[in-house]
């Protein structure tokens, strides 16, 4: 790959992370290989590489038949999960061949069913299927930075399939490609609006493309997250993880000032200079000293800039003990080791849940024992918890092998919450039903996969955990399940 080229990519994954700062955004295991020169495809949901179609969706994701056996096939409706219970290409997911829940983890979520009385067909409803899509970044300047979205929302629909129906209807969904692009984002919804019933888990750095699209239709849109101000205020779309850029969660940085004490005096807020980054930076920074930090060192760090030390420097000269930083964890990594160079070893560095990720770890190395990660999620390994043992177990499922990570963990809880909430509305169920249920969700956790949502009202959540890396593992260093405060404005 020419030079050139390699280094516009490095930087279009820069700013693609940064656009997503404020949620802990992370990257795949083929972002980074793409990056480093790999191949150049889109990833399919079997880690091969396929194309999309010029209408934005991926090959084999359409139709009822497909189930999962293709590559990136889609959750089929009647005769792939119903029935008798495989799916398509001779899969084994359905049928109660896959793990089950029961009570809250079923299914269904053991919710009360409202009647079917007077259930009617309309655009993305059959007398046997209702069709969703997920729209996400699959292709475009970095392949696959959400195609785990995608797999947990196909995994959700396979085990809901696998054993339930709403009013006599399986669910099938779409997958469409947004191409990290504002426009594909619009053109995949208007697909979606006309063909769809709902949409479902979607994931995008740019999702204001499509957010006065799906309002105007009226199309109910759960996403996993979340990531512009235009899509927080699209009348019709909702996220499992609510955000709200002006509001700072206050518990985390309250923590680290009564276990830190007077290091939080001498704290430093560094991100990277693209983006969102600089203005959720001055938010941070301007919610962290209301929680009585004082931030003697505020500095970003662009894009193509290589050498840290001289930031390092300046820390160093500053009398710096605790260190945020916003970012991509591969940047995290040179900030690492430039301070492990000048031996700057602060009391604290911390960063959100993009350093929650196998890659740094792999990547930081020694360098990496010890730090801070920010998360709203219950650790992936938890599978004590009930719905994080589902999650893992379909997730394996529709892609053996397959690495849970924060977008996709929200993209099933965001396909729990529509199918609870359709089986609850019944014969009620329509567009304008199922937007006014969700305007009134709140105190979301996904059956305990992440803290409390406030989906209705779309604010920042008021909970996190605090992770802590160490001998090549995390584990949780907050007390209790999660810690909670009041929120703080970044205004």
């Amino acid at each position: 790959m020419p030079r050139a080229s390699s280094s516009l990519r490095v930087t279009v994954v820069a700013l693609l992370c940064l656009a997503l700062a404020a949620c802990g955004s992370r990257l795949e295991p083929e972002t980074v290989a793409q990056v480093s020169g790999g191949s150049g495809g889109v990833a399919g949901a079997d880690g091969g590489l396929g194309g999309t179609t010029p209408d934005g969706s991926v090959p084999g994701s359409s139709g009822g038949s497909g189930g999962t056996g293709g590559s990136t096939g889609s959750t089929g409706s009647t005769g792939s999960t119903g029935g008798g219970g495989s799916t398509g290409g001779g899969g084994s997911s359905g049928g109660g061949g896959g793990t089950q829940g029961t009570g809250e983890n079923a299914a269904d979520g053991g919710t009360k069913a409202g009647s079917c009385d007077g259930f009617k067909n309309q655009t993305g409803i059959t007398d046997d299927t209702i069709s969703l899509a997920n729209v996400a970044d699959i292709s475009g300047p970095v392949p696959g930075i959400f195609e785990s979205a995608q797999q947990a929302t196909r995994a959700y629909i396979e085990y809901f399939n696998s054993t339930s129906d709403i009013c006599g209807r399986k669910l099938s969904v779409q997958l469409l490609d947004s191409r990290a692009d504002a426009g594909a984002d619009q053109q995949a919804y208007t697909k979606a609006c006309d063909e769809a019933f709902a949409a479902v888990g979607s994931m995008g750095a740019f999702d204001s493309g499509g957010a006065g699209t799906a309002q105007a239709c009226g199309l109910p849109d759960i996403r996993s997250t979340t990531t512009t101000p235009e899509r927080r205020d699209c009348a019709t779309c909702f996220a499992a993880q609510s955000v709200d850029p002006s509001q700072i969660n206050g518990a985390m940085p309250r923590w680290f000032a009564e276990k830190f004490g007077d290091a939080v005096q001498r704290a430093a807020v560094i991100y990277i200079n693209a983006g969102a980054a600089a203005v959720n930076a001055q938010m941070f920074r301007n919610a962290y000293a209301k929680a009585g930090w004082k931030i003697e060192y505020f500095q970003g760090i662009d894009v193509s800039e290589f050498n840290y030390a001289p930031y390092v420097q300046q820390m160093k000269d500053k009398g710096i003990r605790l260190v945020t930083y916003t970012g991509p964890y591969q940047n995290t990594v040179k900030l690492l080791d430039a301070m492990q160079q000048q031996g700057f070893k602060p009391d604290a560095f911390v960063q959100d849940a993009t350093i929650y990720d196998a890659r740094f770890v792999q990547e930081a190395g020694d360098n990496g024992n010890g730090v801070y990660a920010w998360s709203t999620t219950a650790l992936f390994d938890n599978t004590s918890i009930k719905e994080m043992a589902l999650y893992r177990a379909w997730l394996d499922q529709v892609k053996p092998g397959a690495i849970p990570n924060f977008f996709g963990l929200y993209a099933w809880s965001a396909a729990r919450l529509f199918v609870e909430q359709a089986v609850a509305l019944g014969g009620k169920l329509d567009r304008s039903s199922l937007v006014a249920a969700m305007a009134k969700v709140k105190d979301w956790t996904g059956n305990g996969l992440h803290v409390p949502q406030q989906v209705g009202a779309k604010t920042t959540a008021t909970c996190g955990a605090v992770f802590q890396l160490g001998g090549g593992a995390w584990k949780q260093v907050s007390s209790g399940q999660y810690m909670c405060g009041s929120l703080l404005s970044g205004n």
